[in-house]
């Protein structure tokens, strides 16, 4: 989660693809909604495959405030 550039969005299948096992979905939805420093770690960038907000363990509202103030809103993909 650390390598994905301010303003961009990745999906958490994406983000499993990245990581070697498109099965692993669920788990990495449990180990971001784990992060403990999330202002560090911007696991507000990870969204839905559809790019609908999900999962955020502030709130999605807080979620929508930082994707806009980045300008991630129509998600820019990091691929």
């Amino acid at each position: 989660m650390r390598n994905i550039p301010y303003g961009k969005t990745i999906s958490y299948k994406t983000l499993s693809e990245k990581l070697g096992d498109v099965k692993a979905i669920r788990a990495v939805g449990k180990a971001n909604g784990q992060n403990p420093i999330a202002i560090i770690i911007p696991c507000h960038r990870v969204i839905g495959t559809n790019g609908s907000l999900v999962g955020y363990a502030s709130g999605l509202d807080i979620k929508e405030k930082l994707l806009h103030i980045e300008g991630a809103l129509n998600p820019q993909l990091f691929d």
